[in-house]
């Protein structure tokens, strides 16, 4: 069955997303909710680009929310030197969580971590504590004069970062619509962020779609779990890609 594209105009978080099941968090019990369903990214983004700010944007344009969407080939294609692979698990949601990072050099992957394991988290926790973690190993990259970008397929965690974070700063960390969730997280990760958003950019690429970083952090978030590792961790097991891979997916 083909996926659809849930466009928020209005709720509690507003963008394009992936799944019903977040979507129906954002727009259930939200007054004045405004939403609907797309068969195509490109239809999503049309419709999401092209909306007027209104209640529920958070006081920002729309089109401000707009987030491409990178597949493997535009992946393998930008020139950063070295790129990094976020993501979070949780299971089941809220749950327990976990976070994993893979990370490539020169489109060759060096470096597998997990952890920062919940006994109960969500799955958006441990998004944003994967995204921290890709930033912090950015930052060391970066000085150590290299060219850097990190990836995550939470368009929640990178829109909390990238844009929603800073309106919500200017407003008192205070938004309309009702509470921010994980804001002292937020608060954190927005910090680091703003003293790399000259040098590394927050790109987004869908999850289980063959973007081979992504799986491979998916599959760190699942052994952060199982393993209940609470430190964040360098995977020290030989780097068996096909071996990694076919373990269980988040």
């Amino acid at each position: 069955m083909a996926s659809k594209f849930y466009v928020v105009w209005a709720g509690r978080e507003t963008g394009i997303f992936t799944d019903w099941a977040t979507c129906k968090k954002n727009v259930d019990g939200f007054n004045g909710a405004r939403y609907k369903s797309f068969l195509t990214r490109e239809e999503a983004e049309a419709a999401f680009g092209n909306a007027k700010p209104s209640a529920g944007t958070g006081g920002r344009a729309a089109t401000g929310a707009k987030i491409k969407t990178y597949n493997a080939a535009e992946v393998n294609a930008l020139p950063e030197q070295v790129k990094i692979f976020t993501d979070g698990g949780c299971e089941p949601n809220p749950g327990e969580a976990g976070s994993g990072v893979a990370v490539y050099v020169d489109n060759k992957v060096t470096e597998l971590w997990y952890g920062l394991y919940s006994p109960m988290g969500t799955n958006n926790t441990a998004e944003l504590n994967a995204l921290h973690q890709g930033l912090l190993l950015a930052k060391d990259e970066i000085a150590k004069g290299k060219t850097a970008a990190v990836f995550s397929d939470s368009q929640y965690a990178i829109q909390c970062i990238v844009q929603w974070a800073k309106g919500w700063e200017k407003a008192g960390w205070k938004k309309k619509t009702g509470e921010i969730k994980n804001l002292e997280l937020i608060k954190e990760i927005y910090a680091l962020h703003q003293t790399l958003q000259d040098k590394v950019q927050v790109l987004h690429v869908n999850g289980h779609v063959g973007v081979q970083g992504n799986e491979l952090a998916d599959r760190m978030s699942i052994l952060a779990i199982q393993s209940r590792e609470t430190d964040f961790a360098l995977y020290r097991e030989p780097l068996d890609i096909t071996a990694i891979l076919a373990t269980r997916s988040g």
